[in-house]
């Protein structure tokens, strides 16, 4: 099974315990620019961006993860408590295990509609998905199992091997429960009920790109936090102008797929280098089989000899055999005798010790002890049921004191409830409380009187003129206000409201002046424009003003009366909060005396308990004294019997030890003669002569005359002369190589005449093999070294042969890679030159020599990029590194990484990921940097998705497709909160399809530009 997903593209992602991501589904739209922004305790760090993305592009197959590997760089995403909140690492456990889901769909949502509206009460769904209500069914909604819909992907990421599970089934099947445990939970079990991917076993990391992706790149990345060995450069961490074109071809190849085929080109080089050192080996070897093989001929005829003198030293070496065994029996013979008297004495004295023994084994039967130990252990019961007894009383009485040391203080609050119970106390304080809540009230309304009432007399003691009257009496002018002048009654003052009777203009601003004086008034008032002045002589005009009052008198005294009803009012409310107050604190103090009542009737119930427990200690400890006393009486007897007997059996014990010195006495001597027999070693000497006594000296008496007096030392030197002469005929040099057994035994061989009489039957036979060995192997030397020759010869020529063929081999691979890289590189410069002149340039391209192959194979094969670009229309190609503005440089930049990214597409739909989304981009050009990523992704189909930091938001979020704000607000918590997700999109049924495909059926989906 090849190629799962197909042309199916993602449209939503889970994680489930990978980082501190939260386990909310993400929905994802493709073929734009996705922006990732993070909130994290202090700024965006610590909000799990970099995790997001990674785990988007183990989901997609980015080989970065290595795969063919294992991938276990992908287990890292797992959530770790240690890092994910500091010290909560005792409160959270590490995640053994996790999920990354990735749901698929076909491209451009067209075969979904939006679902249709929900009439009936369902589930409903929170603001991250989150599902209230209903039956958990653990799928967001049901999509036909067709091969034409959606299809959910599972990774199972584990600490351990394998790193990586894959499952999948058609349809859409992501994790859906109110909490995140209920998610995690959810999680498992959604995995164990999906069907295993390659029969009895899933599919693991090294298949994962071939299986769902059948081998097409879906994915190329530039992370900051990379698990590649050796890091890509990325283009936009840094001015492009200060790459180098080594460094531009790196990051081109990573985005390209360039980089495994420069492997390939390394190997074959080291192939070719070992292969050479291999042809100079065997030309080294052959002339060296030459040499040796001349020395190998001149030792044959030494080892003949050495034959002949290693027969003569064995046949020398049983002559010292049969000596020795036949002196050592006659020696044996006489020992014999003293071992038997020996014998006799040692019998003697072990019968006498059998019977001393049985008189102490009669003295020891064990009843004595049984009975002994049976009254130490009842002494030891009683005396620790005694001491048990005594702790419990001691433990009585403390608990006794403690509850009556209690019980005064609680009798005194007791008399507080003046026989109330806890029910009564309360209800009178819930009543009390009441009353006070009343009385504040009624104090609140008195304090608003007064201050109404005190507002009032103010008003009325000011009046209507008093401006004028002011001005005028500074003036030295004597005058009354009009209105002053006149008293209204009661019934008549509602008539004087604004525009009626004396109300308004003039006659609230009249004041009455003597007419001999109405000159200096005037002019005392001409700052005061539109007063009124009434005297004999007639009514002045000068000016007009606001407020009016009748009868000031009446009024004044009016609103003087209602302050003082307000301020009496106001004291009579204060003294019946404080009443209140009192009572509720009275309250208070009889419910603490109820409730002291009951906590003095438990104590005195404990304390009759515990007085109840005292008296049944006291019988006990009374009633177990006797038992004691008698106990210890017994015990006392029964040790007294046992050492009487004890010091019995130890004069017995004295008897028995001086038969045994005795038995030792006649033991050692019979050791002794048994050991000189032993030391004879008549059967060792026999085995080494190969015989019986008698046939040892039948063999001495057959030697010639003058050979039969010798002794086993003559017979020892003259075997010893034979074999050194016939070990030095076999390896004349003395670095000779001398075979391991053999020189193991004539290493073992020095330091004693005895060390070389012990080793010579073994050395002798060592060097007898080994020359048994040689005898046939010389026969057909001489014939085995000239086959040899003619075989090295054979084997020159094959690696000679070997090495000229990788050379070829390599340099047709070099030649086939040179056009690979070529073609690929002249397709990047391609789609850099379209999207250059598609995107407001004049035309761009890739410039890229053909690098000679470094000699070193263990060196890369470096090549050179260098971006060009016209600055104008019909202008030439200017090197990238040349000076130019920031918005230039940082515009080529995003359409080279694009460029790259498309080239590597092969067609089908691409994701480019990027981590520290502009970064290096200026201030003034991210803005526009940022909407040419949406703009080229959404012309060729690429799904660009980029973390960004703080200060690239506010750019990055009004041009990009989509808006995904990851959110963790404390240190303290180790997971994130739901994540914010905006999407744009200029068809707003597409957004909307998307939204409601991925979270569950909803009534109406988001409207464009809202959080999905």
């Amino acid at each position: 099974m090849e190629n799962v997903v197909g042309d199916r593209v993602l449209i939503a992602v889970q994680a489930v315990n990978i980082s501190r991501l939260s386990t909310h589904p993400v929905p994802t739209v493709p073929g734009t620019l996705i922006v990732v922004a993070g909130a994290g305790p202090k700024d965006s760090n610590g909000a799990g961006k970099s995790s997001f993305i990674a785990s988007i592009t183990a989901l997609l197959g980015d080989e970065q993860w290595r795969f063919a590997s294992g991938a276990k760089a992908v287990s890292e995403l797992l959530f770790n408590a240690e890092l994910a909140s500091g010290a909560g690492a005792r409160q959270w456990a590490s995640a053994d295990h996790g999920y990354i889901v990735g749901v698929f769909g076909p491209p451009g949502m067209d075969s979904f509609a939006p679902p249709e509206p929900i009439t009936a009460p369902g589930p409903a769904l929170t603001e991250a998905g989150e599902e209230e209500g209903g039956e958990d069914s653990g799928e967001l909604f049901e999509v036909p199992d067709t091969s034409g819909g959606a299809i959910t992907v599972w990774l199972k990421v584990n600490q351990e091997a394998p790193h990586l599970e894959i499952r999948w089934r058609e349809g859409v099947h992501l994790a859906a429960s109110p909490s995140e445990a209920e998610r995690v939970a959810r999680a498992d079990e959604i995995w164990a009920s999906l069907p295993r991917s390659a029969g009895k076993r899933d599919v693991v990391a090294r298949d994962l790109t071939k299986v769902l992706y059948g081998d097409r790149v879906r994915c190329v990345s530039f992370l900051s936090t990379s698990v590649r060995s050796k890091v890509a450069t990325n283009l936009l961490s840094q001015p492009l102008n200060e790459i180098s074109p080594e460094r531009v071809f790196e990051a081109i190849a990573a985005l390209t797929g360039l980089d495994a085929e420069l492997e390939q080109e390394r190997e074959a080089r080291r192939d070719e280098h070992a292969k050479r050192v291999r042809a100079a080996q065997a030309a080294d070897r052959l002339a060296e089989f030459e040499v040796e093989s001349k020395a190998l001929l001149g030792t044959f005829d030494r080892r003949d000899q050495a034959r002949v003198r290693l027969a003569e030293a064995l046949r020398c070496w049983r002559g010292r055999q049969a000596r020795k065994l036949a002196d050592a029996a006659a020696k044996d013979e006489l020992l014999a005798a003293d071992l038997g008297r020996h014998r006799a004495a040692g019998e003697s004295a072990a019968e006498e010790i059998a019977l001393v023994k049985a008189e102490i084994a009669t003295l020891r039967e064990d009843t004595l002890d049984r009975q002994v130990s049976q009254a130490r252990k009842e002494l030891a019961a009683l005396q620790a049921r005694t001491t048990k007894l005594d702790a419990d009383r001691a433990v009585a009485e403390n608990s006794a004191d403690e509850l009556r040391a209690a019980i005064p203080a609680l009798e005194e609050t007791r008399r507080f409830a003046d026989g109330r119970d806890v029910p009564a106390a309360e209800g009178e304080l819930r009543q009390a409380g009441l009353r006070l809540n009343e009385a504040l009230k009624a104090l609140g309304v008195a304090d608003q009187e007064v201050s109404s009432a005190r507002a009032a007399l103010d008003d009325a003691e000011g009046g209507p003129a008093a401006a004028q009257l002011d001005a005028l009496s500074a003036a030295g002018v004597g005058a009354t206000g009009l209105l002053d002048a006149l008293d209204v009654a009661e019934q008549a003052r509602d008539a004087a409201l604004p525009g009626a009777g004396l109300r308004g203009w003039p006659h609230e601003h009249a004041v009455i002046v003597d007419a001999a004086r109405l000159g200096e008034a005037a002019a005392a008032l001409a700052e005061l424009p539109g007063s009124v002045l009434v005297s004999a002589a007639g009514v002045s005009v000068v000016g007009a003003f606001d407020g009016v009052a009748t009868g000031r008198e009446a009024r004044i005294k009016a609103a003087g009366q209602r302050l003082n009803r307000a301020e009496d009012a106001q004291e009579s409310a204060a003294e019946v909060v404080r009443e209140a107050e009192e009572a509720v604190a009275e309250a208070q103090r009889r419910l603490e005396g109820a409730r002291a009542g009951v906590r003095l009737a438990e104590l005195e119930a404990r304390l009759a308990e515990r007085r109840d427990r005292l008296v049944g200690l006291n019988a006990a400890i009374e009633e177990l004294a006797p038992k004691v006393a008698e106990a210890e009486r017994q015990a006392g007897a029964l040790d007294f019997r046992a050492r009487t007997r004890d010091m019995e059996i130890e004069r017995l014990d004295g008897r028995r030890q001086r038969h045994e010195s005795e038995r030792a006495q006649a033991r050692d001597q019979e050791a002794k003669v048994t050991a000189e027999r032993e030391a004879l070693r008549l059967d060792a000497l026999a085995a080494d002569w190969g015989g019986t006594v008698e046939t040892a000296r039948e063999w001495i008496a057959a030697l010639p005359e003058e050979e039969r007096p010798r002794a086993a030392e003559e017979w020892w030197r003259i075997a010893e002369r034979h074999f050194d002469q016939a070990l030095r005929d076999t390896f004349p040099e003395e670095d000779a190589e001398i075979p391991e057994e053999l020189a193991f035994l004539l290493s073992e061989r020095g330091g004693s005449t005895a060390r070389e009489q012990a080793t010579f039957a073994a050395v002798c036979g060592a060097l007898a093999s080994y020359l048994r060995g040689q005898e046939e192997y010389e026969k057909h030397q001489r014939r085995q070294i000239e086959a040899q020759v003619v075989s090295r010869q054979r084997d020159l020529a094959a690696a000679a042969r070997g090495a000229e063929e990788a050379a070829q081999s390599t340099a047709v691979h070099r030649a086939a890679l040179t056009a690979a890289i070529k073609a690929r590189l002249t397709r990047v410069a391609e789609e850099f030159e379209k999207l250059d002149t598609s995107y407001g340039g004049y035309g761009a391209t890739l410039e890229f020599p053909v690098p000679p192959a470094p000699a070193d194979p263990e060196q890369r094969w470096q090549w050179r990029v260098t971006p060009k670009w016209r600055r104008g229309e019909g202008q030439g190609f200017v090197p990238y590194n040349r000076r130019a503005n920031t918005a230039l440089m940082d515009e080529k930049a995003v359409k080279l990484v694009c460029a790259a990214a498309i080239a590597s597409s092969g067609g089908g739909h691409l994701c480019l990921v990027l981590d520290e989304l502009g970064r290096n981009l200026g201030k003034e050009h991210r803005r526009e940097a940022v909407a040419l990523f949406r703009r080229i992704g959404e012309t060729y189909g690429i799904t660009v998705i980029g973390a960004l930091q703080d200060d690239m938001e506010p750019y990055a979020i009004d041009a990009c497709g989509q808006y995904v704000k990851l959110r963790r607000s404390s240190d303290a918590m180790p997971y994130n909160e739901p994540p914010v997700i905006v999407g744009h999109d200029q068809h707003a049924e597409r957004v909307r399809a998307l939204a409601a495909y991925v979270d569950r059926g909803q009534p109406v989906g988001p409207p464009v530009g809202q959080p999905v």
